[in-house]
This record gives C-alpha cells, sequence and structure tokens, in this order.
C-alpha cells in the first residue's frame, strides 16, 4: 500500500510517499481502508521527535482517520467489514490501510462524511475532555479560547458554547475571529492588536473567566493565567507557538486557580469507558446540530507536505485532511 512515510526526524518535508506492507488487525483491533485522515499540531512534532512519546523512526504519523472496514480481529464485536468509522490511532493514518484498537473507534456519525470524520476524533475528543473532565465547566459560565480558529481551537469554541458557556474567541487575525465566530464564539480578541489580560478584564467588567483553554503556549500563557477570575482554571492543552510557558506560582495562590494538563490520549486509555461514554455525548451533539464538523481544506496524499505548510505556517482555519 502507499503511505507518507517519516524515515528520520525533521521538517514534514523530509517524509516521502512510497510502498509500506498492509496491516493486519491484531484480535482486538479493526482493519480498514482509510478515506481521509486529519492533521493536527502534534504530528509535526512527532516527525520531529519532539512530542511527549517519541516514535523511532522509520513510522507512517497520523492519528486520526475515517474509512470503512475490511477486516475484524477475533475478539471484536462492535464492527464488521463494510462499516463506516472513525478512529483515533497510534500513527498510521496517512496511508491507504490502517488499523485501530476497537475501544478507540466509533461508528461515523451519519450527519458526517469522511473529510469532516477524519478531523473529529481526536479534536473533539480533547477539547471535550478538557472542559469536561479537567475543567468541570458548567452552564453560564465564561471560557477564553486561545488559539481559537485552530484545529482544536475551533472546536472548544463549538463544545464550550453547547455546554452553556460564553464564549471569548481569542486569536491572531480578523479572519481567524471571523472563523470563530461561525463556530459559535460570543465576543472576540485579536490579540496581535491589543493585550489579552486586559481585553478580557474589560469584557468581563473586570470579573476574569472561569476557564482558559490554551493550545498555543508561549507568551500569550501568563496574560491568560492572570486574565482568569476567581477558582479559574487553566487547560494547558499544547504548545503551537513553539514556546512551553512558565507561571509564577503565586497567580495560582491569589485566586486559588487551577492549572490542569490535558492530554486525551493517555487519558482515554487508562479511562476507555469514560472515552466512550464523551464520545457518545458528541454524537448526541452533532446528531441534534449542536455541533458542525467541518473542514477547511482538503489535499492528495501525494501533497501532504502542502497540507502540513497550512499547519506550520499558522494559516490553518478548523481542520486540514488528507483524502486517500
Amino acid at each position: 500500500m502507499r503511505a507518507v512515510i517519516c524515515r528520520e526526524y525533521g521538517a514534514p518535508d523530509t517524509m516521502s510517499v512510497g510502498e509500506w506492507d498492509e496491516p493486519v488487525p491484531g484480535d482486538d483491533e479493526v482493519a480498514f481502508d482509510v478515506k481521509a485522515a486529519g492533521l493536527n499540531f502534534a504530528d509535526v512534532l512527532m516527525i520531529a521527535g519532539q512530542y511527549q512519546v517519541k516514535t523511532p523512526p522509520p513510522f507512517i504519523p497520523g492519528n486520526e482517520a475515517a474509512g470503512i472496514v475490511t477486516a475484524v480481529g477475533k475478539n471484536v464485536t462492535r464492527f464488521k467489514a463494510g462499516d463506516k468509522i472513525i478512529g483515533a490511532l497510534r500513527g498510521g493514518a496517512f496511508a491507504e490501510q490502517s488499523v485501530v484498537a476497537e475501544d478507540f473507534a466509533i461508528p461515523l456519525p451519519d450527519a458526517l462524511g469522511f473529510e469532516q470524520g477524519a478531523g473529529y476524533p481526536v479534536a473533539y475528543g480533547t477539547s471535550y475532555h478538557g472542559l469536561k473532565q479537567g475543567a468541570a465547566l458548567m452552564p453560564g459560565q465564561t471560557v477564553l479560547v486561545l488559539g481559537a480558529a485552530g484545529g482544536v481551537g475551533y472546536t472548544a469554541v463549538e463544545i464550550a458554547k453547547a455546554m452553556g458557556a460564553t464564549v471569548i474567541a481569542a486569536a491572531s487575525s480578523d479572519a481567524k475571529l471571523a472563523f470563530a465566530r461561525e463556530a459559535g464564539a460570543d465576543m472576540t480578541i485579536n490579540y496581535a492588536d491589543a493585550s489579552l489580560k486586559d481585553s478580557v478584564k474589560a469584557l468581563t467588567n473586570g470579573r476574569g473567566v472561569d476557564v482558559v483553554y490554551d493550545p498555543v503556549g508561549g507568551e500569550l500563557a501568563n496574560q491568560a493565567l492572570r486574565a482568569t477570575g476567581w477558582h479559574g482554571r487553566y487547560l494547558v492543552v499544547g504548545f503551537a507557538s513553539g514556546d512551553i510557558p512558565k507561571f509564577p506560582a503565586n497567580l495560582a495562590l491569589l485566586k486559588e486557580a487551577s492549572i490542569v494538563g490535558v492530554w486525551w490520549g493517555t487519558w482515554a486509555a487508562r479511562h476507555t469507558a469514560d472515552m466512550l461514554q464523551n464520545m457518545q455525548e458528541l454524537d448526541e451533539m452533532v446528531q441534534d446540530g449542536r455541533l458542525r464538523p467541518r473542514f477547511s481544506e482538503s489535499f492528495a496524499l501525494d501533497d501532504f507536505a502542502d497540507a502540513f505548510r497550512v499547519i506550520t505556517e499558522r494559516r490553518v482555519l478548523g481542520k486540514v485532511v488528507l483524502t486517500i
């Protein structure tokens, strides 16, 4: 089969499309023809050898995909050949075929096409887990989302609104903020033009926000933490800026604030039943129209380098997918 192969750590454009053995499902796995695969900033880190868990080259990157089941392992009971699924993988998505553990696969919702489904499990799973389990978000509370037009940012905007929160979307351009408003943001901040902390304080009448959802990190992180209110929860989701922030501990003390890490993949492996319940609740939100998963750009497998440039150059609006 054809696949995007990372033969050594480096930039995405150092990879190439080549031949790879077709995967065979284990006893608890599902094999499927990949129709579309979603790209994430985490893929950039994995290819560079900078992710929390390193995969030694050579390997096929990609952690989420949608497609049609071709075979199942002997212990699999939830799927059969011909079923349409989406899956959260541990690599291997950027290929013509792949395998996924049964527990990390769900039926493709009827309302979604393959390209929509390809960008669904990791981004929506991460945001819902962060807001539900990490922040214990309640209706009527206020959420500040950084990088609000990015792959996970816009899903946080959508989900927070679906959970009954007021959402302040923050991004670096007016075009990105317009995209966040389409996802349901109530208020917006262009942090390229104004102080993030001062803007949040002005929008909340000095009270600050209940929750910060931060997949960006870098110099904005301290401003965002300072913009939380009493008992605020700051969700550490990722570091798209490339810089890992350092927080003065007194900021948490003065507000009795919490700094909470969000690592969906490891949490899901440790709490599989809770993860599947989350995905069922997300599916219900999709079916009743509260969530509208979308992709902004689609690329052929051979054009993977162009797809990655949209992410590394920070031009992404929503999800970027590969169609296969």
